[in-house]
């Protein structure tokens, strides 16, 4: 029978995430057949599994830990939020549908006969399933129907480990809280806690653990210091954007807005570990940069949205003052499309405004459409004729003359576009910095060496430190039981 572990935290970004990859990693390096699953996502941050369909990024990356195939069954449900309230809606990696808050609760108890088929799919054959929940058991208020936290551990009867985050503050109260005010039925589920991103040195916090013991008779399954090797994989949400620092100041600065729906950030992760690239996140009331060398758009779950959003901020005047200055710009996908003259949206697929001028930095029109295309993608650059490796996650299709310059060749098929000078470049593919001789090109075009290394070995080996750290910090007697 195949054993199972939830980790639900006792609220959002306190690590779950990390911490089931880690404990992935770890179950493979004993030579288990491990799987992630989560029943609810929601992020802007999708990935393509394996088998073809969308899942979130987390996931995917949670795989590559268990060292096993990505499935859209590892994330059943995925949500993609596109407005303030109202989001997209993915079920083992297809689109389902868009509902806004209070109609997607009432949707819920319809999908938790998907997400436990999903489950016992994932388990077929594995000797452990590591489960990360969504947000906290603690937001009570949706209880009813949950698919998220209890309402699936309680039905698919998978035990429970709560972990709280020393660093925000407050960790005791959180756990003793969230005992205080679960069900009974709950509260069994639970079978133990971590305490996740302590600074210094843990035996201080004993007192605290007697303490959570008193009132919750829970037992401490480890105290979790802060995992460096964590912040050298790629974030789930774009949460974590809001602490980003700016990088260490480098030879050349690369710029990215921060639009309300980015998406699929973690594209510009292999730029930000190279050690002469200072990747500067511009947020809300900010200006772009006059001296950065390039500025990157990245993806968008609301390109009509994010573009107004864009011009409200004023950096499409930033924009067109860093082209003059001889600056380049890169769009990727939503940032493609911004690029070009303007975005049609006539069948009100993105829910807004049925079209709106582009920034005319390339000379092409996209006009959304249903069909969503999705998948893993083989492809070379044109600039510099090197692979590229990446996925394709969009709506919409984008024509014009400067299409008769496509940036790369996807699938044997021509895909975005160049400007006339080569400084504005756009395309459809996610994932193209992650490919290392493309991005050694790119950086040798602005005259840096461009040895950053292979990228994809360094989440690899960061994966590896993570399951050192949990190994070494997490109760042995605890880890026995789990790994077997």
């Amino acid at each position: 029978m195949t054993r199972a572990i939830m980790l639900q935290g006792t609220g959002s970004d306190v690590g779950k995430t990390v911490l089931v990859a880690g404990l992935c990693r770890l179950a493979a390096n004993r030579g288990l057949t491990v799987r992630p699953f989560k029943p609810q996502n929601m992020s802007n941050n999708a990935a393509v599994s394996d088998d073809g369909g969308e899942i979130g990024r987390a996931q995917w990356l949670q795989s590559l830990a268990a060292r096993t195939p990505s499935s859209v069954h590892m994330n059943p449900v995925l949500l993609k939020p596109q407005s303030e309230n109202g989001s997209q809606i993915i079920v083992q990696g297809r689109v389902f549908g868009q509902a806004k808050g209070r109609d997607y609760q009432r949707l819920k108890p319809q999908l938790i006969s998907s997400v436990l088929e999903s489950f016992a799919k994932v388990s077929e054959g594995a000797d452990l399933v590591v489960v990360e929940g969504a947000g906290s058991p603690a937001e009570i208020n949706l209880r009813a129907g949950d698919i998220a936290n209890m309402g699936f551990a309680t039905r698919a009867n998978v035990p429970v480990v709560l972990v709280g985050d020393i660093d925000r503050g407050g960790v005791i109260a959180s756990l003793v809280g969230t005992h205080a005010i679960l069900a009974e039925e709950d509260r069994r589920m639970i079978s133990g806690y971590i305490i996740n991103k302590f600074r210094g040195d843990a035996s201080l916090f004993d007192d605290g653990i007697t303490s959570i013991g008193k009132f919750t008779g829970w037992p401490c399954f480890g105290v979790v210091p802060w995992l460096k090797a964590a912040g050298r994989l790629p974030a789930e949400d774009s949460v974590v954007l809001e602490r980003l620092a700016k990088g260490e100041r480098g030879a050349l600065k690369i710029a990215v807005p921060v639009l309300p729906r980015i998406a699929n950030f973690d594209d510009l992760d292999p730029l930000r570990a190279e050690p002469d690239v200072e990747l500067v996140f511009v947020r809300s009331g900010e200006r772009l940069p006059d001296d950065a060398g390039l500025i990157i758009l990245p993806g968008s779950k609301s390109t009509i949205s994010d573009l107004s959003d864009l011009r409200a901020q004023g950096w499409d005047r930033d924009l067109a003052a860093h082209v003059r200055r001889g600056g380049r710009v890169i769009g990727i996908c939503g940032g493609y499309q911004m690029l070009g003259r303007m975005v049609h949206d006539p069948l009100g697929i993105e829910g807004g405004r049925a079209e709106m001028p582009g920034l005319s930095l390339l000379d092409v029109e996209t006009e959304m459409a249903p069909e969503k295309t999705v998948r893993n993608s083989a492809a070379r650059s044109t600039e510099y004729d090197v692979p590229l490796a990446g996925y394709q996650i969009h709506l919409g299709m984008t024509r014009g003359p400067d299409c008769i310059r496509p940036s790369a060749i996807v699938d044997g098929v021509p895909d975005g576009a160049l400007s006339a000078d080569g400084r504005i470049m756009g395309t459809y593919l996610h994932g193209l910095f992650g490919s290392d001789a493309y991005r050694a090109r790119l950086l040798q075009s602005f005259g840096l060496s461009g040895e950053g290394g292979n990228y994809r070995q360094s989440v690899d080996r960061a994966l590896d430190e993570v399951a050192s750290g949990l190994e070494q910090h997490l109760d042995p007697r605890w880890l026995a039981g789990l790994l077997g």
